[in-house]
């Protein structure tokens, strides 16, 4: 398979997302007084083209603010270019960032194709989930930022690039610098502009955003009884304003005569919790372990979450609040060996473990 054509079965977002807003851009309209302040602020960002960093819960709407964000700056004509570096496998992210020249490997396109990079040129380049982006390619990222040109793969000479970067995470970067799972050069270069989304349990504009959303899936106006408002306000909402929107679809789809009772709310959806490593930013959870500069704990942790779920790499990955990507990378830098590589006995090339641990481990 090319690499192009893997790209799309991995499902890379499209090329140019362009400045439009549609009716559900609820996560940056500025019915809240903290989404105020972090729009107000990032326009200031974008119109003197500083990189900005937003950082947000799963569902706050990072996508759509840096949609926003790119529509008001400076480059707002030019295309706007995203990549998602959780969605891409390591083996795919370099040719899709940095492209590749005509022929530079087997199954290559006869045209050679061209990085996000390059597309973005004269745009905003938005990169979502940058705290999932693999060390080598951290490196080279931070080479073109500040050389402000790229050589594509097999080309032989240099092709200069321009834009606005936007990036985004679910993360906290800071605590990934301190364990060394995250480059802090990078980190300097590209947190110049920082935003934080507030959640939606932070927010104070619960009932706009529920009246609004109801009334756009619904098509018209719609009557929310008591009982119905008392379920959405007990909610904790860990998938924030995704999870609400999805809730409210539901009830759309099955109220009568446009009035949402408190049984038509998907009480199943609205009982789900989030990762045990969520609690505001994901990794937030691990940064006290990080913030003293105790790496040996966030392995020990790693080492503890495999073990409880017999190393099921799916399991440990949802427990630890991150992607699975994300954890065989972490696996790597922290030197732990996957059970299936080191025998039937799991141990890791610092800490064997006991053999009681060993066998509750074996692959079932």
């Amino acid at each position: 398979m090319s690499a192009h054509k893997a790209a799309h079965h991995v499902g890379i977002k499209l090329d140019s997302m362009g400045p439009r807003q549609g009716p559900h851009d609820e996560a940056v309209q500025e019915t809240d007084g903290a989404m105020r302040e972090v729009m107000a602020r990032g326009r200031r960002f974008v119109q003197r083209g500083l990189p900005v960093l937003i950082q947000g819960e799963t569902g706050t709407g990072k996508e759509r603010l840096a949609r926003a964000l790119h529509a008001c700056g400076t480059r707002g004509t030019g295309p706007l270019v995203a990549l998602n570096c959780a969605s891409i496998p390591e083996t795919l992210i370099e040719s899709e960032l940095f492209g590749y020249a005509k022929g530079a490997f087997s199954g290559a396109l006869p045209g050679g194709m061209k990085g996000k990079l390059v597309q973005a040129h004269g745009g905003t380049l938005f990169l979502d989930e940058i705290g999932d982006m693999p060390a080598g390619q951290q490196a080279r990222l931070l080479r073109a930022l500040s050389e402000r040109e790229i050589t594509p793969l097999g080309a032989s000479a240099p092709v200069a690039i321009d834009f606005q970067l936007i990036c985004a995470t679910h993360q906290d970067l800071e605590a990934l610098v301190e364990a060394g799972l995250f480059r802090a050069d990078l980190y300097y270069r590209i947190a110049v502009g920082l935003l934080r989304l507030p959640s939606l349990r932070e927010r104070e504009d619960l009932s706009e955003l529920v009246e609004r959303i109801a009334q756009e899936e619904s098509g018209g106006p719609v009557t929310i009884t008591r009982g119905a408002w008392d379920s959405l306000r007990a909610c904790a909402w860990p998938g924030n304003v995704r999870q609400l929107r999805a809730a409210l679809r539901y009830a759309c789809a099955i109220a009568r005569n446009g009035r949402i009772e408190a049984d038509d709310l998907p009480h199943e959806l609205m009982r789900v919790r989030a990762p045990l490593a969520q609690s505001g930013l994901r990794a937030t959870s691990a940064s006290a372990e990080h913030a003293s500069g105790n790496r040996g704990a966030h392995r020990e942790r790693v080492l503890n979450v495999l073990a409880r779920t017999r190393w099921n790499i799916s399991g440990a990955a949802r427990d630890l609040g991150v992607c699975r990507s994300t954890l065989y990378r972490q696996l790597k830098s922290l030197g732990i060996r996957h059970i299936r590589d080191a025998g039937a006995v799991a141990f890791d090339s610092e800490t064997p473990l006991n053999a009681n641990a060993a066998g509750r481990n074996r692959v079932a």
